[in-house]
């Protein structure tokens, strides 16, 4: 397609860049998002998960933090307010990715889980549970006041 002046149009603008992250891989995110057919991983999820996961540990201090469960899970966007899905997102897109963009994804990720250990305490009871388990950070004390 050519413009006004001859000078190539492009037919749409870069997706963003994902703080942390190289234009190469937040592009291979970007892919893994628009082919995806999960209800959750959408345009941007990835960038939305690991900025709520950021802002969960972002309060100084050493008092535990506890996750909370979101009161409207059908809801994508408030599904967030759980950092535990945020979490989910952050995994599936790392179990999609190519090995180096996965690689410099996980290379965000991995503090951000140490950190929600440290800030965490486990939950003596989550074995009783069967829903997400299987996952480490449904493993921890969530937010007493929802339960």
């Amino acid at each position: 397609m050519q413009g006004a002046h001859g000078a190539r149009a492009r037919a749409c603008a870069p997706p963003p860049r994902i703080h942390g992250l190289s234009a190469r891989a937040s592009l291979a995110v970007h892919r893994i998002e628009a082919r995806s057919d999960s209800w959750y991983l959408t345009s941007g999820a990835t960038d939305r998960a690991l900025r709520r996961f950021r802002a969960f540990l972002h309060p100084p201090g050493r008092r535990p933090l506890y996750p909370q469960e979101s009161m409207v899970t059908s809801c994508p966007g408030c599904a967030f307010d759980d950092v535990r899905h945020a979490r989910d997102v952050l995994q599936e897109v790392l179990d999609r990715l190519p090995p180096r963009a996965r690689a410099e994804l996980a290379r965000l990720v991995r503090p951000l889980d140490t950190a929600l250990r440290d800030r965490t305490l486990p939950d003596p009871f989550a074995h009783r549970r069967q829903w997400r388990t299987e996952f480490w950070w449904y493993r921890r004390l969530a937010d007493p006041s929802w339960e």
